[in-house]
């Protein structure tokens, strides 16, 4: 077992994996940028370094500045979080050569997935259910158009290095093509630094329902069941659930049997997410895989009572999984908490906390970093909290989900608290019929 990880991340992560380590008696080294030292898992840590200004460039996403303090730290591995450099092939070959264990994917295995239209075509391969488009990526707009014309309008146009919405553009008729592409290009280009793009058949009335998975470095792969991440706003997510209220136990199997395909097919160690559109039919395609752990993994953790954390440290340090599939024996909801004032277009909103009170009682659990006299830096993600609530049905979830939100008070910065407290109370959202289109036309009171 490890005897001293250092966590390359910052924030509710950063602190969420420290207590994990530490019931597992292992030391940790926290990083910090210089407006990071007031926060908690600078605090919490064995030990803490500071690694640069606060621009990330210059600090959590400096690979010699997170290699350096792993040398002088005697670290043994490197916890990434998500976000920054979890999902860098460079950075867990750096951390290879320098014989430090990354505690993430392998660079073969990011590169595989990483890249958006590899990974189609990898998941074609395997048999894995993709949506109709492009075979990889797009040489001109002519060839785009004729693609668009054989499987049928409307399409959505992608970057393959993209993410968060940018780069992705969806048109409906040839006449629209051309604009819409050098648009998305643009956008990319200015964005990844890469302007490769591809297209694919646009599903309308999707459901965004992505499964957990695990695998160890002795071929055994198992899923953890589902989350349904389709309340979203501008492919940001909002609120996820398991399980999925769209769900029915033989679409459950077959997207868990596809999941565990598709991360057999690249034979995937540690813990990661196989995501899927699926249509009002219930057809589900692959979208992509976050070789990583995610934002939600407390949903998963919370339906089936186990550590993700410490599942991923033990499959980095060897440990075989037991290969089981998992299934849902709770209900559980997510609300995001950021730092954005929703009544001026989700503008975000850092500055000190005056005020906090952090909602309790039975069911109701809170990650996060911050505390009344906090400072958000306006540098980073305007995530500040996530307030997850398990219980045995989605109705009594929903219900202590609404109350948890109005205990929840954060003063002195705008959140998104009184948005989530309304979609609690939303009659569609309280009936299931949601899609990922639903923010579209939601109307903050």
């Amino acid at each position: 077992m490890f005897k001293k990880i250092l966590i390359a991340n910052r924030g509710e992560i950063a602190l969420r994996i420290i207590r994990t380590c530490k019931e597992m008696g292992i030391k940790t080294v926290a990083v910090y940028s210089t407006v990071d030292k007031d926060s908690l898992h600078v605090r919490f840590a064995d030990e803490a370094v500071c690694i640069g200004p606060p621009a990330s460039s210059q600090s959590y996403l400096s690979m010699h500045n997170l290699l350096s303090v792993a040398e002088i730290t005697n670290a043994d591995a490197i916890h990434p979080g998500y976000g920054f450099l979890s999902e860098n092939a460079e950075f867990s070959e750096l951390c290879r050569i320098h014989n430090i264990k990354f505690i993430g994917a392998s660079p073969e295995m990011i590169n595989a997935m990483g890249d958006k239209s590899n990974a189609k075509e990898t998941m074609k391969k395997a048999g894995v259910p993709i949506v109709p488009g492009s075979d990889g990526l797009l040489h001109d707009i002519k060839e785009g158009i004729k693609i668009s014309k054989k499987i049928g309008y409307p399409v959505i146009l992608k970057s393959t290095a993209g993410g968060g919405g940018r780069g992705m553009r969806i048109v409906w008729k040839d006449d629209e093509f051309e604009a819409a592409f050098n648009s998305a290009q643009t956008e990319a280009k200015a964005a990844f630094g890469n302007d490769g793009m591809y297209l694919e058949k646009y599903i309308e009335e999707p459901r965004h329902i992505e499964i957990q998975i695990a695998g160890d470095q002795y071929g055994k792969v198992c899923h953890l069941s589902e989350r349904d991440c389709s309340i979203q706003r501008r492919h940001q997510k909002l609120i996820e659930e398991c399980p999925s209220p769209f769900m029915t136990d033989e679409l459950r199997e077959k997207m868990g049997e596809a999941a565990i395909k598709a991360a057999s097919s690249i034979s995937y160690e540690g813990v990661g997410t196989i995501e899927f559109l699926v249509d009002k039919h219930r057809n589900f395609y692959f979208m992509e895989m976050n070789t990583r752990i995610q934002v939600e993994h407390p949903v998963t953790e919370e339906v089936i009572n186990y550590d993700l954390i410490k599942e991923q440290i033990l499959i980095a340090a060897g440990v075989p999984i037991s290969g089981k599939n998992h299934y849902p024996k709770m209900h559980c909801i997510e609300c995001r908490i950021n730092a954005e004032d929703p009544y001026k277009n989700f503008a975000p909103n850092p500055g000190k906390i005056t005020s906090l009170h952090i909602p309790g009682g039975h069911g109701i659990r809170v990650d996060t970093h911050i505390y009344a006299g906090y400072v958000i830096p306006p540098n980073y993600d305007s995530m500040i909290a996530k307030l997850i609530v398990v219980h045995q049905t989605r109705e009594e979830c929903i219900v202590k989900m609404k109350r948890a939100l109005e205990e929840f008070i954060i003063e002195g910065v705008k959140t998104t608290i009184p948005l989530q407290l309304q979609l609690m109370q939303n009659e569609d959202f309280i009936n299931g019929n949601f899609t990922t289109k639903f923010m579209e036309s939601f109307v903050i009171k």
